[in-house]
């Protein structure tokens, strides 16, 4: 949550080419991922109006471009499908962009800069870094293009809507929940998260934390916070490096699908399966496996299809004048129904779901 069409590999070659110029102009002037976040807090691109035509007819012919935090991860080639499906069916162009590495905000900021200059209609990123993409995304908003972010945020001023999987406060209170149930209130736990810029993760052990500070969690105790950044073998290294460190840790909460699937892999040949306690964001079919085997209980997500296809529509709604970003306004995505634009200029996909033996069969992502 593979492979790229035809189409996709076409515009990572060119994407290339143009990437090359654009890292060269940035070399000489200096341009460091520091100075892009100090760049875009001194002049921001403006705020969403309420300026927007929501009778105004769905354009086609747009060029929409997928911008993951990296390309051939099954949890962004199950969303940004999702959002192809979504592009296509509305009768316009689905480009993919982007860098094999989670954490190369360089290179993420020079596909911005040549999905600009290629004058793409709207593009739809997962940010690695929340201020890393800002001067090149409200370049591009200035030369016309759309900026959805989906998954991971940046700064809310560098981008028209973020669409999010479920509510950050949701998705980090409800993995310590879990984890909770299930170590009975007790015990030493730790996180294995992806990159430590993440903003997505980020905003969601803030919440885990403030979580933990609630009575009923008194003799729960995080100890670390460790970060598999998005790859499966750091991830694996990161979970054995936690047992060898806390030979008595109770359980793991890991918010990456990426995550996740490693500690589980890792947990289901040792000794400690069924004694160390996994949770956090996975797909079904990374974790069934897991789930039968008993190496899991229970884990949640949203479905990332649907994540992608409402980034997909929320971007071809802006692109067609339907709406501006503006908090309160509505528009229809698709057949999955009417969404209304909400706080800093966040659309909400729905609640997560929590996957177990009982359910898990049900679904196939």
């Amino acid at each position: 949550m593979s492979s790229r069409s035809v189409s996709a590999r076409r515009l990572t070659a060119a994407v290339a080419l143009a990437g090359a110029v654009t890292l060269g102009a940035t070399a000489c002037g200096g341009t460091t991922k520091d100075s892009n976040a100090k760049d875009s807090a001194k002049a921001p691109a403006a705020a969403p109006t309420a300026s927007a035509d929501p009778a105004a007819p769905l354009k086609k012919g747009l060029t929409v471009a997928f911008l993951p935090k990296n390309v051939n991860n099954p949890y962004f080639t199950t969303s940004d499908t999702g959002g192809k499906k979504a592009v296509e069916a509305a009768g316009s162009t689905y480009k993919e962009a982007g860098t094999s590495s989670a954490t190369d905000t360089a290179g993420q900021v020079s596909y911005v800069n040549a999905l600009t200059q290629q004058q793409v209609d709207a593009i739809a990123v997962s940010a690695q870094d929340p201020g890393a993409l800002c001067t090149a995304l409200n370049q591009a908003r200035k030369n016309g293009v759309k900026v959805v972010t989906y998954d991971s945020d940046t700064d809310t001023s560098c981008r028209d809507v973020f669409v999010s999987q479920a509510s950050a406060e949701d998705l980090g209170r409800t993995e310590v929940q879990l984890m909770a149930q299930q170590i009975g209130n007790k015990g030493r736990i730790a996180i294995l998260s992806a990159a430590q810029t993440a903003t997505n993760q980020n905003t969601w052990i803030g919440f885990m934390k403030d979580e933990l500070k609630k009575p009923q969690y008194k003799d729960i105790q995080l100890v670390k916070v460790a970060y598999g950044n998005d790859d499966a073998q750091a991830s694996f290294q990161q979970t054995q490096g936690l047992l060898q460190q806390y030979p008595d840790l109770k359980g793991i909460i890991s918010p990456t699908t990426v995550g996740i699937k490693a500690a589980a892999q890792y947990l289901s040949g040792s000794k400690y399966k069924g004694k160390v306690r996994l949770t956090g964001l996975g797909t079904p079919n990374d974790m069934r496996a897991y789930v039968t085997d008993g190496t899991v209980q229970s884990f949640e997500l949203w479905d990332p299809g649907k994540l992608g296809a409402l980034a997909a529509h929320t971007a071809i709604a802006l692109a067609s004048g339907q709406i501006s970003g503006a908090p309160g306004q509505t528009y229809t995505a698709g057949d999955m129904g009417t969404f209304t634009i909400g706080q800093d200029s966040t659309v909400v996909l729905g609640k997560p779901t929590v996957f177990d033996k009982s359910n898990i069969g049900q679904f196939n992502f």
